[in-house]
């Protein structure tokens, strides 16, 4: 230590210290000798030079003992992320995940079918279901009733009232159809949702189709279980004080479809969807200007931003009324608007008092 240099912070040093050439320092040099002498060490050429031990001397490399990241062991690593996949996915964790690199494989290759309006049964029961499956039982707590007025196969009509200033309850109808009767539920959307470029995608591949009279016969025809929402945006943009009280069913065309292709007409009626965006506001300047049909102002949205848009956990009844055959009308009664109208109010009727029997069974919006 006494010959060493002192450089004092804050100089620029010798050339080769630090001045960015690509020839070291003598100091530098001498530093990976561990002596700071300005030349290295002379080799000694009678000393003796050490031998590898022989290969079969050398213990054999274990994946458990290397350590990637300077602390734990591949082992210990590769135990931990075993035991949270069986954690979260059970016991046969190693098949489900073979399943779904299966099905990956399979739609990059191509390898599935949609029908001919896009609708795709494989995508929409694997992830979209299975996606809606944990906001509907454990977030709405939903309880399904008449399940058994819904037929095991051939065409049927489902009429919903509509609710929620979001259209969830769209999607829990379809969730509740595959998962307590087994079948899928094909929706008839507004034109504006198939407007929209990644919205009507999506809603085209998990079975939604353009709400006109041609789409809807012709898929009752082919025995689909079709969903329909008279109100449309009446229903979903209603402020939170009218809640409950169904609006105006337009003029009646569900009603011609079923008639014309003689299924059976399911009323339906849906609890819980009015609380989770309690609709208390509305912009409708910038609503026109974005050429939608409301802009929602809830108690927490936009207050909140992103998380005004969490849905309010209320509890959700759904409850499938006695079907309304159409088969036993005379042909031609489509065409008969007096008719059409009082199946019309009919259905109606129906839904409104079923509202109110289950709005008596729920005692609390939140109630479990």
């Amino acid at each position: 230590m006494a010959d060493a240099e002192v450089i004092p912070l804050g100089t620029h040093g010798r050339p080769g210290r630090g001045t960015g050439k690509r020839k070291p320092s003598s100091s530098s040099r001498g530093l990976a000798g561990g002596k700071a002498s300005a030349k290295p060490a002379a080799k000694k050429a009678d000393a003796p030079r050490a031998e590898a031990p022989p290969q079969a001397d050398r213990p054999a490399a274990r994946t458990e003992d290397r350590v990637p990241d300077g602390g734990i062991p591949v082992g210990e690593w590769l135990a931990a992320i075993t035991g949270a996949a069986r954690e979260v996915f059970g016991e046969d964790w190693e098949s489900r995940l073979a399943q779904v690199l299966a099905f990956v494989r399979r739609r990059l290759e191509g390898d599935y079918t949609v029908d001919s309006f896009g609708f795709d049964a494989e995508l929409t029961e694997r992830f979209a279901l299975a996606a809606i499956r944990p906001i509907a039982e454990r977030w709405f707590r939903l309880e399904v009733r008449g399940i058994e007025n819904i037929p095991d196969t051939g065409g049927a009509l489902v009429v919903s009232n509509h609710s929620g200033t979001v259209p969830m309850d769209g999607l829990v109808t379809m969730y509740a159809a595959h998962r307590y009767a087994g079948r899928f539920l094909r929706p008839l959307g507004a034109d504006l949702v198939f407007r929209l470029p990644v919205v009507s995608a999506v809603a085209r591949r998990t079975g939604a189709t353009l709400a006109c009279n041609e789409d809807a016969e012709r898929m009752l025809r082919e025995g689909e279980l079709v969903g329909v929402w008279p109100e449309g945006f009446k229903g979903i943009g209603k402020p939170f004080s009218e809640r409950y009280r169904l609006q105006r069913f337009g003029r009646g065309g569900f009603v011609s479809a079923a008639v014309r292709t003689g299924v059976p007409i399911l009323p339906l009626s849906v609890v819980g969807a009015e609380e989770i965006y309690p609709l208390v506001g509305n912009v409708p300047a910038l609503a026109r200007l974005l050429g939608v049909p409301y802009i929602p102002i809830t108690p927490f949205f936009p207050w909140l931003g992103p998380l005004g848009m969490v849905p309010l956990p209320s509890k959700w009844i759904l409850e499938f009324g006695e079907p309304i055959r159409t088969d036993e009308f005379e042909e031609g009664a489509a065409d008969d608007p007096m008719l059409v109208f009082d199946v019309t109010d009919q259905v109606r009727e129906s839904i409104q008092q079923n509202l109110y029997s289950l709005l008596r069974d729920r005692p609390s919006p939140f109630s479990r």
